[in-house]
């Protein structure tokens, strides 16, 4: 099992709804594909962000945007 699939199982559901939310804008935002390599990347990114505090969708997208992920 990959690191990304035990982390989001090991989530509440509200917590994944957050993660989800702010990945599917991030991709829809630059076009990207949720199924991309660049999807997964932003996703694992999500997480890790998550879990050093930024645990709203507005506050994750605000971090992904500052981490300039392409």
């Amino acid at each position: 099992m990959s690191m990304m699939v035990a982390d989001a199982l090991s989530m509440q559901s509200d917590d994944v709804d957050v993660l989800a939310g702010a990945v599917y804008a991030w991709c829809a935002e630059r076009n990207i594909k949720l199924r991309s390599q660049q999807g997964l990347s932003v996703a694992n990114m999500a997480i890790d962000l998550y879990h050093a505090g930024h645990q709203t969708q507005d506050d994750l997208l605000v971090a992904l945007h500052a981490s300039e992920i392409h």
